[in-house]
């Protein structure tokens, strides 16, 4: 039964998941051999209706399409990394986000998320947070100067762009996310509201919801494991660790820390439309035996049906 002050309009927004629960696409190495073929059918199975692109998807549009369609499967973004604050980098910066914005339209798609991964440390195999980027006057014109540019360019085009604040970023904290809401254009800029990501960076979820709730256009849900990210934070381990350590689990683990009934809540009293994603990015290999994939992505479906009546 539904838990909300208000529902959401359920003609307006889909529920998906992405691939990471089957592999990472961040790192290669964490991958327990399950094919695309299998992974977007138990998408189906778990009772998704769409899904973001992961780097086993068929890149020919035709049979990724066909392939999706026969699940009853739409595309709901693709990731495109931005690297503004990085020399020499704008315009292929440019160029590649708008080869990633013309794939999603020709799929069907309405959201671009990105991110800036000028001198970003998420992928390397460093501490994170005495590692991580720290933008200086300058990267911050650039980052903003060339969000006004390739936001402007995604809204001509119909479509939205979505900036996803990103453990090991320069936009982590609130008051990165704060000053990067503060000086773009909310007709050009979005936010893309990832609750797994803003915990882990020591930010209330639940605050940025209600914060930003008319800025948010695209939503990714994680949950997270409160033991390894205490771990994560005294060790200083890297963020291949933390997903190896189980870091992030889904919405409806009883592992996980993050109360997401007043997010449902606040995201559908400010009448969010758009894209909830299921993302936990977890070895596949971790209790395969037990709980697999599929179980995961079950167990998080069945609970955002419980909670918001979607």
């Amino acid at each position: 039964m539904a838990q909300l002050d208000k529902p959401f309009d359920a003609t307006n927004v889909w529920i998906g998941i992405t691939p990471t629960s089957w592999w990472n696409d961040d790192f290669l190495d964490i991958d327990a051999g399950i094919p695309f073929e299998q992974c977007v059918s138990e998408m189906a199975l778990a009772g998704f209706a769409g899904c973001s692109v992961g780097h086993k998807y068929p890149t020919d549009i035709p049979t990724l399409k066909k392939e999706l369609g026969r699940r009853n499967l739409r595309i709901s973004e693709p990731w495109t990394s931005l690297f503004f604050t990085a020399n020499q980098m704008r315009q292929s910066t440019v160029d590649n986000f708008k080869e990633e914005l013309h794939f999603i339209k020709e799929m069907g798609g309405t959201d671009v998320v990105v991110a800036e991964l000028g001198r970003s440390v998420h992928q390397r195999p460093l501490s994170i947070e005495p590692n991580r980027p720290h933008f200086t006057e300058e990267q911050w014109k650039e980052l903003l100067s060339g969000l006004k540019e390739i936001g402007e360019y995604a809204a001509k085009q119909g479509m939205n762009l979505c900036y996803h604040p990103h453990i090991g970023t320069g936009v982590e904290k609130l008051p990165e996310i704060d000053r990067l809401m503060e000086n773009t254009d909310p007709n050009y800029v979005h936010l893309l509201y990832d609750t797994g990501h803003l915990y882990f960076a020591g930010v209330d979820p639940l605050n940025v919801a209600n914060k930003y709730a008319k800025r948010i256009k695209h939503v990714h849900l994680k949950n997270v494991r409160q033991a390894v990210l205490e771990k994560v934070q005294k060790q200083g381990l890297s963020f291949h660790d933390a997903i190896i350590d189980g870091i992030f689990t889904v919405p409806g683990d009883s592992a996980g820390c993050i109360d997401f009934v007043p997010i449902f809540n606040s995201l559908a009293v400010s009448g969010f439309t758009g894209w909830l994603i299921v993302e936990a990015e977890q070895d596949p290999r971790v209790d395969a035996k037990s709980v697999t994939p599929l179980d995961y992505a079950k167990m998080a479906r069945e609970y955002i049906r419980q909670v918001t009546g979607l």
